[in-house]
Parts: C-alpha cells; sequence; structure tokens
C-alpha cells in the first residue's frame, strides 16, 4: 500500500515538473486547443468539453488557434496567452475563466499586427486583455470578476486602431471597463455594452476611460448603459483626456449614463465631440460638487466650436453641464443646432444649477428645456444658469428662445403635435392646427438638413434620406416644437 502511494505522489510531482510554456510552430498552421494539447500535452490537459492550460502559451506570427466549439477554458495561475498571430473564438459559449479563483491568471496579451476576433465568450478571473494590435473585435461577450494583470488601467486596453466592442456585458471589474493611454490614437467602436459597476478599485477613473483618437475616424460610444455602483464613489462614467496634444474627435449619442460620480467629461486641449441623445441621470454618489457630480463637463485649456451638445436629457446630478478653463460649448443655435436638451433638478447646496458657465466665453444654449414639465418664466430659467448675470468676469449664456416655457400656450398643447407615419419611409403626414409656418429637418449631429414652408391645415412632406434617426422642427414666430423621426 505504501509503494503505490508513493508512486501515485512520484507521478504528480513528475506532471507538475514537466508542465511547460508552448509556442506554436509559426509555420502558417490553423490549430485548435486539441491540436495544441497533441503537441504539448504538458501545457494543455483535456476533460471532455474542459481543457485546462497550464503553463504559458504563445501563438506566433503565421499561426492561428481558433476556438470553434463550445467549452470552458481553464488558465492556471499567473499564466499568460500572447498573440502575435490570429486568434479567434466564435462558438455559442465559450468560457475562459481561472482554474482558481482566487488565483487569476494573467490575462491575454495581443502584440501589434495581430488579428483578433471574439465572440459569444465569457472571460473572468483573469488579469484583462491587453490590446496593442489595430485589428481587434469582441462582441457578444461577457468579462466580469476581472482584476489587474496584462493590464492594469482597463479590462479592455486599447493602443490604437479602430477596435470594435460591440454588444457585450462588461462588469463588477477590478479596473475601468475599456481605457486607452493619454497619448494614443484610438478611435474605438463602443456600441450596445452593457457597462456596470467597474472600477471595484474605487480608484479615481471613470468606467470609459480614454486618451486621443484618430484626426479623421471618430472614437465613437453609442447606445451603452453605463451603471455607478453606489459603494464606488470615485468612479465616473466616461472621460476623454488629451493632456499631450493630438486629436479628439469624438461621438458620444444615445447612451444610458446613472448613478456614477460624474456623468461625462472632456479634459485638455482641442476638444471636438458630438454629444447627443444621452440620457444622463444621478451621477452623485460621490455627493461633494467641489469633487465631480456634472452630467456633462468640459474643462479645457483651449477654445474650441466644435462641441455640439444637443438632445440630451440630464437630471439629478450635482451640476447639470459645467464649462472650466477656456472650454467652449454649443447647446442650440438658429443654424446647425436644434438644441432640445432637457435639464432638471441638477442641484447641490439648495441651488439648482443646469448650466454652469465658469468661462470668458459666450456660450449659444437656444431651444432647450431648462425647467422640465414646466412652463417657465425668463427669470426662471435665468436662475439655473450661471454666468455674466452672477459674476460680470464670466461669459454670457444666451438662451432664448427656450422650451418647456413658451407662454401662452395653453394646456401644453403644442406636445400634441405629430405626424404620420413614424417610422417613415418615403413622407410624412401631419395636420398643422397650430399656424406653423416652418418644417424642418435635422440630424443627429443638429445638422439641417430640410427648411419648408408649410400652410395651414393638412400638410405633407417628401422624404428621402438615409436610414436613420432625424429631428423634425415645427416653428413660427412665438412658438416650436420638435419631434423624432425614425426613418426605415
Amino acid at each position: 500500500m505504501k509503494k503505490i502511494i508513493l508512486s501515485t505522489f512520484l507521478l504528480f510531482l513528475t506532471f507538475i515538473a514537466f508542465a511547460q510554456d508552448y509556442t506554436t510552430p509559426n509555420t502558417g498552421v490553423t490549430w485548435t486547443l486539441d491540436d495544441i494539447a497533441a503537441a504539448s500535452p504538458t501545457t494543455i490537459t483535456i476533460s471532455g468539453s474542459e481543457y485546462t492550460l497550464l503553463g504559458n502559451l504563445t501563438i506566433s506570427e503565421n499561426d492561428t488557434v481558433i476556438i470553434d466549439s463550445d467549452l470552458t477554458l481553464l488558465i492556471d495561475d499567473a499564466k499568460l496567452v500572447t498573440v502575435f498571430g490570429t486568434f479567434t473564438v466564435n462558438s455559442n459559449a465559450v468560457t475562459i475563466t481561472a482554474l482558481d479563483e482566487n488565483a487569476p491568471y494573467e490575462g491575454f496579451r495581443f502584440e501589434e499586427f495581430s488579428t483578433i476576433n471574439i465572440s459569444n465568450a465569457t472571460i473572468e478571473y483573469g488579469g484583462g486583455l491587453r490590446v496593442l494590435t489595430e485589428t481587434f473585435s469582441i462582441d457578444g461577450c461577457t468579462l466580469t470578476n476581472n482584476v489587474s494583470g496584462a493590464t492594469t488601467s482597463a479590462v479592455i486596453q486599447l493602443s490604437r486602431g479602430l477596435p470594435q466592442i460591440t454588444n457585450n456585458t462588461i462588469s463588477f471589474n477590478e479596473n475601468p471597463a475599456i481605457g486607452s493611454a493619454a497619448n494614443s490614437a484610438v478611435s474605438a467602436y463602443i456600441f450596445n455594452n452593457m457597462i456596470e459597476g467597474n472600477n471595484q478599485a474605487n480608484s479615481n477613473r471613470p468606467q470609459i476611460n480614454l486618451g486621443t483618437t484618430l484626426a479623421n475616424e471618430p472614437l465613437e460610444i453609442i447606445q451603452n448603459t453605463i451603471i455607478g455602483d453606489p459603494a464606488l464613489e470615485q468612479a465616473g462614467g466616461i472621460a476623454i483626456a488629451n493632456f499631450v496634444g493630438g486629436n479628439v474627435n469624438v461621438v458620444i449619442d444615445n447612451n444610458i449614463i446613472r448613478g456614477n460620480r460624474y456623468g461625462i467629461t472632456m479634459l485638455g486641449i482641442n476638444d471636438s465631440a458630438e454629444i447627443t441623445n444621452n440620457i444622463i441621470e444621478d451621477n452623485n454618489i460621490q455627493g461633494d460638487p467641489n469633487l465631480g457630480g456634472s452630467g456633462i463637463n468640459l474643462n479645457s485649456s483651449t477654445t474650441s466650436e466644435d462641441v455640439i451638445i444637443s438632445g440630451n436629457e440630464i437630471r439629478r446630478n450635482l451640476w447639470g453641464i459645467t464649462l472650466q478653463g477656456l472650454a467652449s460649448a454649443n447647446l442650440g443655435d438658429d443654424t446647425n443646432n436644434p438644441g432640445q436638451n432637457v435639464f432638471a433638478e441638477n442641484e447641490n447646496g439648495g441651488q439648482v444649477y443646469a448650466l454652469y458657465n465658469n468661462t470668458a466665453n459666450t456660450i449659444s444654449a437656444k431651444h432647450n428645456c431648462w425647467i422640465e414639465n414646466q412652463q417657465s418664466t425668463e427669470q426662471q430659467v435665468e436662475d439655473v444658469i450661471f454666468h455674466s448675470v452672477d459674476d460680470p468676469t464670466l461669459g454670457e449664456v444666451i438662451f432664448e428662445p427656450f422650451l418647456c416655457g413658451i407662454l401662452g400656450v395653453v394646456d401644453n398643447t403644442l406636445e400634441n403635435v405629430s405626424f404620420y407615419p413614424n417610422p417613415v419611409k418615403n413622407e410624412i403626414n401631419f395636420n398643422n392646427i397650430y399656424s406653423f409656418s416652418t418644417v424642418e429637418i435635422y440630424g443627429v449631429q443638429g445638422n439641417l438638413i430640410v427648411s419648408e414652408t408649410i400652410s395651414e391645415g393638412q400638410n405633407s412632406l417628401s422624404i428621402n434620406l438615409p436610414s436613420g434617426l432625424y429631428f423634425v422642427n415645427f416653428s413660427n414666430d412665438l412658438q416650436n416644437v420638435t419631434k423624432k423621426m425614425v426613418v426605415e
């Protein structure tokens, strides 16, 4: 009996001793995990649909590794997967996790010029994805409970190019969800992700934390839900920072940003952005208006006219929109930006601040609803805007005309203005019973596309536009109303 026990113990020691790292042969092979296990059985072991990686794995420049069947890949403590070639995960359900949840693996390092496509995977209890390549896509995945390892600043840490991050759930990780260095030129497409409770380390970082962009390709953050964890008082929503020069070309559209330290902040120089159609609410968890709490904050060392803010719903933050340094923005004008921002209860110290212009710049902020669900007077709107009237050293905010406050319109009847069909293909129809004289169609960037004179009674307007979201504005000298229109 003792001999059998001793033999088993020696066999176990031999197995551990010979567990080894493996590098694919760099001969143009396309391999599965089974192929690697066959080539190096001490690197990967197999038990049914469960694979265990016991050593560091390197995929060479000319080689491809594909995971195209449902499986679980367990990775041993501190082990790293490095890819110089191609790595593809394309199955219905792949789980990549730690062999021991209390001993996380190092994560993944995707080197420059590698090609990475990951779909439908759960990636957990590792050290994140260090993305040094321009050719990277991750879709339909869940990334949760990851810690510092291959990355120390974000679960998905980007370095260059046009990475695609779509339809994922990224939640409750030690670091922010998505990041890039201040001097990296990254124009990612970040679409339809559920991002919640990241930055569990509770450091002074947001859940999306990005630097400079490519000059001619925008960074696009579109249709994401970004929810904070009330216990993480230091974690913000979205930050774009440019402290080192370079370009900032950003579209932040149709996101829900709720329950963070702040909603959106842009810091540094050369701010250029379209911040449109977002719901930005309750970003007040730290509770200190001297340290954060803005729905949107722009703090720039240069003045730019290229920041468009329109169609946002900004509620119950400590501040609505704050402008600092030399920052400037267009919140609505009579030519290119329809305004249509809605503000409610952005309050601290017993005072509501829909817009705080702490700069010397004159700000155009026309056609906005400054006090939601209230027919306001000019003085009531003035009371929620801080500018030259309150401090002569500051720039003026030009807020007239304003919405939610057109006196003389009985019982908010303008809310009943409508057209049909919506969604629309070729034509819209409407009954002009409010004596509007003009109908205008704007794009989501605030660009005027169509302007037509209309008559009272029944009207038809031909629509010849690409599919997408638009705004239809009906107006006369006394009043106007804007409705969303979807073109199929």
